[in-house]
């Protein structure tokens, strides 16, 4: 996709701020019409800079009062696997609904992982039935959040 213009930055900022936003609201704060607004997120759709839409839901409001970062060493040998480690845990996250987050690192640790479980006895099960039961993993080191203070989806466009 070609560079994303002043119109189109204002456009995403707005879906950022609001996803549920009507394109005839959109278009009155961008200064567009609304068919020139549904052309432009229909394209900006298209080229995967949307990439989708969602609900944002408030971990504490369904039971999940306890959120976590996990950094995880993997092992470095494949051993006679035929997947290396990396892979053989990257296959597994995807399978782990308490992880909502997963980065690869560089460094001293290879993978940062964001928790979110109901509470001690939760993380607790994770932690000793599932991460560290995994063949690649190594070592873990968590940290707990006491405090969110700032938490958003919206990009610095």
């Amino acid at each position: 996709m070609a560079a994303l213009d002043k119109l189109d930055r204002h456009i995403l900022r707005s879906l950022q701020a609001d996803g549920r936003a009507t394109y005839d609201q959109i278009a009155e704060s961008v200064g567009l019409s609304p068919s020139a607004v549904l052309r432009r997120v229909r394209r900006l759709e298209e080229a995967k800079v949307i990439d989708g839409y969602v609900a944002i839901v408030r971990p504490e409001a369904v039971g999940l009062g306890l959120m976590a970062y996990v950094s995880v060493r993997l092992e470095k040998q494949a051993g006679s696997a035929k997947r290396s480690p990396m892979d053989q845990f990257r296959a597994s996250v995807l399978s782990w609904p308490e992880v909502v987050e997963c980065a690869a690192l560089t460094g001293e640790m290879d993978f940062q992982l964001r928790l979110v479980v109901a509470d001690m006895a939760a993380y607790s099960r994770f932690i000793m039935e599932t991460l560290l039961k995994h063949p690649s993993v190594q070592d873990c080191k968590t940290s707990f959040v006491m405090d969110r203070v700032k938490s958003t989806t919206a990009l610095p466009l």
